[in-house]
């Protein structure tokens, strides 16, 4: 049972780093970043992985404490605010964005360490044997996931706008 207890809270601790770590380099693009649409999303993630932070930092403290997991809701759907956030920034700049390299080289970045954040959270899911650990953790790896595919869509679109609105809008040519 130790060895379990000594587990749980390793894996708080390297959670607590990563999200801090993800804070950090979000805030750091989001400052450098010159448009707004990255800006914005950035700014967003921030949040979030700070929120992500707070919540686990809760979580270890209670657990240290008494040994057991939690009753800690998990994270709520904070990806909806990203779509948000998308969807009125592709309208507000249409097929005209413009993008500097550096920020789609942060968004790549940003986009692998969102997979290893999925990856970890997963993976802890389902070596859990507690209930509500592993609610928490599938919770959280469903937020890594939204995290990934917002800026996964936003790459696709200041890379290529015109061709992004192709594919969303699915135009096409009928040939008539």
């Amino acid at each position: 049972m130790e060895d379990a207890q000594a587990r749980i809270l390793e894996v708080l601790q390297l959670a607590v780093r990563m999200e801090i770590d993800g804070m950090e380099f979000y805030e750091e693009a989001s400052r450098k970043s010159s448009n707004k649409l990255a800006e914005d999303l950035f700014e967003q993630l921030a949040d979030e992985e700070d929120a992500h932070r707070r919540k686990f930092e809760q979580i270890y403290d209670s657990f240290k404490k008494r040994q057991e997991w939690p009753d800690i809701e998990p994270p709520s759907d904070e990806g909806a605010k990203l779509r948000t956030l998308f969807g009125r920034a592709t309208e507000a700049l249409g097929t005209k964005a413009t993008v500097a390299r550096s920020e789609l080289e942060a968004i790549q970045v940003a986009m692998n360490m969102e997979i290893e954040s999925y990856n970890l959270y997963r993976l802890r899911s389902e070596e859990s044997t507690l209930p509500l650990e592993k609610r928490f953790y599938e919770a959280l790896a469903g937020e890594e996931r939204q995290h990934h595919l917002a800026l996964s869509d936003t790459y696709e679109y200041l890379c290529d706008p015109a061709g992004w609105f192709t594919k969303k809008e699915h135009w096409s040519l009928d040939g008539a």
